[in-house]
């Protein structure tokens, strides 16, 4: 029997079987993604108990399902029936932290909140920051390729990870990648790891780049009677030749939830806001900014004076989203587009909240085209659901009508999968199985996530 081996070859405390446990692991934040109850969570402490469970498994035939934090929000963590929750939140050792090569090697239980402040002390910046990086860990973040705010400028976790050490789906424990600024030796299968969500290897170890402290940012904040006229300064930013540290976009759904929640006072003065950082020093790049946001329509438009202001600001920003959660379900979207098209797409966004009478709050990385509309439906509504449903599928349908992608940063998961096939096409999805196969030739890591397999529910 499974669980009898995996205590010949894990200490007991690594082992979980109450029922209350495994119901709090059995998903991620994805409303509506199906799941199963898996038949026990493992907790390892090293590299050594993962690849022993891998190899118990593949011994068995039984599913592993790696898991960080539980934060994604498609369901590319959920369990499938009768299957092994291989959890990493207790491989947490920030490892090495290496000043000259400025990189750092970390466990991938490690909180991303964690990692920024432990670089911090060295004066260097780790800048992938995903909203959750108070909880979210780097193996999840890895996993799905995760962005942020500051990515606009900086890039997502892929430009950071340069190395990697997994367990394959044959139980070997490698190392994959390398530590030097530079090497093109075989092929980049570090980087073919990252945003493949755990269904080509389990990640047991992070090598990542990391840069020197930046400069203070000045913050500027407009104010918008429309996501629309919004997107057009975001557009209006890009076409003036700046790169922001930062642009990011609120509406007044999310203003107010985040109101109610915690009494900022933010939601009385606009429908939308628009909220941008520069690094730059001088004011010169906040201050065109503030030109692009005026000529745009903006109703009122400057840049911070006070510090604490402008941190709240962005502290509605992250919170934009567990306020919303207080409401009832929240389906999350995550399309990207063009950055031109960035009105267009949120003009649409608009049409299919109204096609389907649907409430849709908006919060995006509005500099990057990456837009994250927040589907909000009455618990225990099915019309509702079914409403916000078929809106969901509207907009990814217009994301890839616009030359755009059917998920940015959260992954692909068990809700994008749908649109991932219409995004790829066949032959592309063979490609991608055909990697799957070679990786994992027993399929046992992750199945039924991103290409394909049978979900159970």
């Amino acid at each position: 029997m499974l669980i009898d081996d995996l205590h010949t070859v894990l200490p007991d405390d690594r082992i979980v079987r109450d029922p209350d446990v495994l119901r709090s692991y059995a998903h991620d934040e994805a409303e509506w993604a199906p799941y199963g109850e898996p038949a026990v969570l493992v907790r390892p402490r090293t590299a050594d108990e993962v690849q022993a469970i891998v190899r118990q498994c593949l011994k068995h035939g039984t599913p592993v399902v790696p898991r960080g934090a539980g934060t994604g929000l498609s369901g590319g963590a959920n369990a499938l029936g009768g299957c092994v929750v291989l959890a990493t939140d207790r491989m947490t050792a920030v490892k090495e932290i290496d000043p000259v090569e400025r990189l750092a090697v970390v466990e991938p239980g490690v909180v991303n909140d964690d990692l920024r402040a432990a670089c911090a002390e060295h004066g260097l910046w780790y800048p992938p920051d995903p909203a959750s990086s108070p909880w979210s860990t780097i193996g999840g973040n890895v996993a799905t390729n995760a962005g942020g705010v500051c990515c606009v400028k900086y890039g997502v976790t892929r430009d950071y990870v340069l190395g990697l050490q997994i367990v394959t789906g044959t139980g070997e424990l490698v190392r994959l990648g390398r530590r030097t600024a530079k090497g093109v030796a075989g092929y980049d299968l570090a980087g073919l790891m990252v945003g493949s969500e755990g269904t080509l290897g389990v990640i047991t170890e992070i090598t990542v780049r990391l840069r020197a402290k930046r400069a203070p940012e000045a913050t500027v904040a407009g104010y918008f009677d429309s996501t629309v006229a919004a997107g057009e300064a975001a557009a209006a930013i890009r076409a003036a030749g700046i790169v922001p540290s930062a642009l990011e976009l609120v509406d007044r759904h999310c203003l107010a939830a985040v109101d109610a929640w915690k009494n900022m006072g933010l939601s009385a003065d606009a429908n939308v806001v628009l909220l941008g950082r520069s690094d730059v020093p001088g004011g010169q790049e906040a201050a065109v900014m503030v030109e692009c946001f005026e000529k745009a329509g903006a109703t009122w438009a400057a840049q911070s004076t006070d510090e604490a202001e402008a941190d709240a600001l962005f502290a509605a920003r992250r919170l934009a989203y567990p306020a919303l959660e207080r409401l009832g379900p929240v389906l999350t979207e995550d399309v990207c587009v063009p950055t031109h098209l960035v009105p267009e797409m949120l003009a649409r966004i608009d049409l299919a909240a109204q096609r389907h009478n649907t409430q849709i709050a908006n919060i995006a990385h509005i500099g990057d085209g990456n837009l994250h509309p927040l589907l909000i439906t009455p618990s225990g509504d099915d019309d509702a659901q079914r409403r916000a449903q078929a809106a969901f599928d509207d907009i990814v349908a217009d994301a890839l009508e616009l030359g755009g992608t059917v998920t940015g940063e959260h992954g692909v998961g068990l809700l994008k999968r749908p649109g991932l096939e219409k995004e790829l096409g066949p032959a592309v999805l063979d490609l991608h199985r055909a990697v799957k196969n070679a990786l994992d030739p027993h399929g046992i890591l992750n199945p039924g996530k991103v290409v394909g397999g049978p979900v159970q529910r």
